[in-house]
């Protein structure tokens, strides 16, 4: 494979040719990057739900052939014209949403939705010219949440691409791009649990179960869990949660049994199904006076929350974040040097680990509710 500047790679990509139906191992070319751009060899990806939700396009705009994936980390193979703070060799994270460094939310300390490079599921094209960087015999490939990297290489935005220590495990630091910084995130920097507090949160897939690991490593002494999965509650103690509960074992609302549990209710929660009962559960189960909810997951555009005024003037907080209030470039070198030092065991999120041309065992396992989060080895 060639890898001059300039010049057109082929190389291998996983293309979702159409809704549903299994990926397909491909060699596409992929162009240089244009101005502002960044082209990435990714060593290593690892599948998110996000992946799968849009991949099975139920409920969504469909937009195929397409190149999924977001979860990643790789190596900065070139760059386009404009681009100072990257350099070939460089290792990195890609992450689907950016940071221009140039608009109000970039520069506010209070936010990280930036304005030009924040997530667009809709859009596969390119932000410079509105064209693909991948094609298959002249077709063009679109892209995904400007990332795409179930590719040997790839193109992105260059504010979308957080340098990090080259001596990091690009095969750990990888779940850094997606779950694990949304839920530890939206722990640590929104819910700001205090020691010895009590905690719970909805859904305990990767997001959810790196919301228990912030709560843990925030000195929380009392973790509730809420599944609708049994088999999920034993793999959870690793990260802390010290109680279960499954909505299906009772006969009254979860956000009851919880308060009864808790003498009033937990001091902090963190949603992350998206799924809006369970996003209203999450609220009206904190303490009132003091208790605060937090919504990490994406729910139905056509969902509505509902719940009674006299929950927020009893002192209830209603929070949300995206990407667990993290600002890509500025903020994920210090979370990858927390990895490297053992503050961070990010290893414990990964619990399978395959080739890229077994890309699809990925998509069985995630729809199947196996494990964490699985690693793809794009070097084989």
């Amino acid at each position: 494979m060639s890898s001059k500047v300039g010049k057109v790679i082929k190389c291998r990509a996983a293309v979702a040719w159409e809704a549903g139906k299994p990926l397909v191992i491909e060699e596409v070319e992929v162009a240089p990057p244009q101005r502002g751009e960044v082209r990435l060899k990714i060593l290593y990806n690892s599948l998110c739900r996000t992946d799968v939700y849009w991949w099975e396009a139920k409920g969504q705009n469909p937009l195929f052939p397409r190149i999924l994936g977001h979860e990643a980390a790789g190596i900065v193979e070139s760059i386009g014209e404009g681009v100072t703070d990257l350099k070939p060799g460089d290792h990195a994270l890609p992450v689907f949403t950016g940071e221009c460094g140039e608009c109000a939310h970039c520069k506010s300390d209070e936010s990280n939705l930036c304005e030009l490079l924040r997530i667009n599921t809709d859009r596969g094209v390119m932000l410079n010219d509105g064209k693909t960087r991948f094609s298959k015999n002249g077709q063009p490939i679109y892209h995904f949440v400007g990332t795409s990297t179930f590719s040997e290489y790839t193109v992105v935005h260059a504010g979308c691409v957080a340098k990090i220590n080259p001596a990091a495990p690009l095969d750990k630091v990888c779940v850094l791009s997606c779950g694990f910084c949304t839920g530890f995130g939206a722990t640590v920097n929104v819910a700001k649990p205090k020691p010895d507090s009590s905690f719970a949160v909805f859904g305990l897939g990767a997001v959810g179960l790196a919301a228990a690991e912030g709560a843990r490593l925030s000195g929380v002494s009392r973790i509730i869990g809420v599944d609708l999965v049994p088999n999920r509650f034993e793999e959870a103690k690793k990260f802390g949660v010290t109680d279960f509960v499954n909505p299906k074992d009772h006969n009254k609302p979860v956000q009851q049994i919880i308060a009864e549990m808790t003498n009033g209710g937990v001091d902090r929660a963190v949603e992350c199904t998206g799924n809006i009962q369970a996003s209203i559960a999450a609220f009206e189960c904190v303490h009132d006076g003091w208790g605060v909810a937090v919504l990490v997951g994406v729910p139905k555009k056509d969902a509505e929350f509902k719940t009674h005024p006299m929950n927020f003037l009893d002192g209830r907080t209603l929070k949300g974040t995206f990407f667990g209030n993290y600002k890509p470039r500025t903020d994920l070198p210090s979370v990858v040097e927390k990895c490297m030092n053992k503050e961070l065991e990010v290893e414990k999120f990964i619990t399978h680990s395959i080739p890229f041309s077994e890309i699809n065992k990925a998509f069985e396992y995630m729809l199947k509710g196996e494990g964490i989060r699985c690693l793809i080895r794009m070097e084989e």
